[in-house]
């Protein structure tokens, strides 16, 4: 087999699997919801910038999710943007190709936590004619009003997912996830974490990617019990005013820190799939300080802060 076909090999094994991982998350989703995802596919035209092709599939105004999207992505360009050579200066401009499947669920009730997931891959050629391929990935959770149960759940079977490819790799990607989810602007965290990992390939090209899988795998494992549990609890006008305002932190750092949402204007991506993250409602308020002792003073306190969960 030559380094071309090679190559066309495991593009369509990482494509095959990404698209089934899209399709068995909106399945899952939709049942726990009972409503119904759009379907819009999506191509890049020859004389864009970027060429390619994805499926973005999103539910709004169900009955559990107020907004949720999950897109899957297969795109090539001329050029790394900055974005994806800050760590590999030695691929500055080099042509690329990226796959991947992202996801962000808003539920509508203030008691369940918004969700981020992403695994990808990105495959550049070197100034040597090889190719070098990288993956990335990972999932975080941020509630509205913290519970410990749902913290110590969504990391637990995060570090299971991670356990097969050594004892290290939960430890490390929690902290990575602390460290690349925080707000610097506000000197705060952007929720309770998960794990984050980037410019993977040390386990070399087939583990990497096992371990890419295990994480999407997983994913279903990690959020559907927790919404599950919280969905129907009561809630008022309170709790919803407070869910607005916090959703405004998850806005400022998806638009001025998220290096996936900068690699897609950066590289000229479909702007309403990259942004299909963005909560449909938000609200910002000047200055607002939660009363001490509250619910609200508590996910301060509390959660927005690096802890061991488990």
């Amino acid at each position: 087999m030559s380094a071309s076909e090679l190559t066309t090999s495991r593009t369509e094994t990482v494509r095959s699997y990404l698209q089934d991982l899209q399709a068995r998350i909106v399945s899952s989703t939709a049942v726990l919801d009972g409503g119904t995802f759009v379907v819009d596919a999506w191509s890049k035209a020859p004389h864009e910038m970027l060429q390619g092709q994805g499926i973005t599939q999103i539910l709004e105004e169900g009955a559990v999710f107020e907004r949720a999207g999950c897109g899957f992505s297969h795109v090539r360009g001329p050029s790394l943007p900055p974005s994806a050579t800050q760590h590999r200066p030695e691929l500055a401009g080099a042509p690329f190709e990226a796959m991947g499947v992202s996801l962000v669920f808003h539920p509508r009730n203030p008691y369940v936590p918004t969700v981020h997931m992403n695994v990808r891959m990105l495959a550049a050629k070197g100034r040597d004619g090889q190719d070098v391929c990288w993956f990335g990935g990972g999932m975080d959770l941020t509630p509205y009003y913290g519970f410990d149960d749902d913290a110590r759940h969504f990391h637990a079977t995060c570090k299971a997912a991670l356990a097969p490819f050594g004892d290290d790799k939960y430890p490390r990607f929690k902290t990575w996830c602390d460290e690349y989810f925080y707000l610097k602007h506000r000197s705060e965290q952007r929720g309770v974490g998960g794990i984050f990992f980037d410019d993977f390939s040390e386990l070399g090209f087939d583990a990497s990617l096992a371990m890419m899988q295990s994480v999407g795998d997983s994913f279903l494992a990690a959020y559907l019990p927790i919404v599950e549990r919280r969905q129907g609890l009561a809630f008022g006008e309170r709790e919803r005013a407070f869910q607005l305002y916090r959703r405004g932190r998850y806005v400022e750092f998806n638009l001025v820190w998220d290096r996936g949402t900068h690699f897609g204007l950066q590289s000229g991506g479909r702007t309403e799939s990259i942004l299909l993250s963005m909560p449909p409602l938000v609200s910002w308020s000047y200055q607002q300080v939660p009363e001490p002792g509250s619910p609200e003073a508590a996910l301060t306190t509390d959660f927005l802060v690096r802890k061991d969960w488990i």
